[in-house]
């Protein structure tokens, strides 16, 4: 039985100002949903929402996942769920590489599902980590570098990529992966989401720009305004906007 996540009527305020303003929306293992919007209508914030971002609250409404309403777990219990979040702007950390930031999230997940766990053994997660890089194309020489420190756009999505193909969850979520990136790395990154979307994986791509969808093809497009889903289609509907802009999404559902 594939696993479901389940967004319903879901308002979200930050410091008092609402945000969100009653998301329905609804994304299962093995389909690709896009999320399109015009700045400022609340896509970073759903995003962060379904992870947990303390700087964002939930006033009303639901998300449900795996029977549980997440939004009564803490970030790290969500992941451990299965729900991933490839952040738009990935944070360097100085001094911990690629590969030892992997091995201790594999861990601290082992380690919170039977305390007695001794964790994964090195030659089992190098086995694990080359697998990974060889299924995404990646120089195995990366592993050895500190996370995002020095990283260029393209190499920070791609670690964010990696992270995902090693951690396995069932729902990804992608927000604006394509932010900051040339044409060569937007294709890199959307060939590794490519690899990994599949019947294990259920991805919604966060995106202002109808260009990454070139590349990764939803079944479902999503058109975000003032805090709600106002239109819902297939990839057509995001090639309409590419065409049309978002003009006519503001004029259709003005208040």
């Amino acid at each position: 039985m594939s696993s479901v996540l389940e967004i319903r009527n879901l308002h979200v305020s930050v410091e008092d100002k609402p945000i969100l303003k009653g998301v329905n929306l609804t994304v299962r293992q093995g389909e690709v949903h896009a999320l399109m919007g015009p700045n400022g209508t609340g896509k970073s914030t759903l995003a962060y929402t379904l992870m947990g971002h303390p700087g964002y609250t939930v006033t009303a409404g639901q998300v449900i996942f795996k029977g549980v309403d997440v939004l009564e777990l803490e970030p790290d219990e969500r992941s451990r769920l299965g729900i991933f979040l490839a952040f738009q702007y990935p944070v360097a950390i100085p001094g911990v590489s690629v590969a030892n930031f992997l091995r201790t999230a594999i861990n601290a997940r082992r380690k919170a599902a039977n305390a007695a766990d001794k964790g994964i053994s090195i030659p089992e997660f190098r086995k694990l980590l080359k697998a990974k890089m060889d299924l995404l194309q990646m120089n195995h020489e990366f592993a050895g570098r500190y996370l995002n420190d020095g990283f260029s756009g393209g190499e920070k999505k791609r670690a964010e990529i990696l992270q995902l193909a090693t951690l396995e969850p069932q729902i990804a979520i992608l927000d604006e992966t394509d932010s900051g990136l040339d044409i060569d790395a937007l294709r890199i990154v959307a060939s590794g989401v490519n690899t990994l979307a599949g019947p294990e994986l259920g991805v919604l791509v966060i995106t202002h720009y109808q260009r990454i969808l070139n590349y990764i093809k939803p079944q479902f497009v999503h058109v975000m305004h003032q805090g709600r889903i106002v239109e819902t289609g297939g990839a057509d509907l995001a090639l309409h906007l590419e065409e049309h802009g978002y003009d006519w999404v503001r004029e259709k559902h003005a208040d």
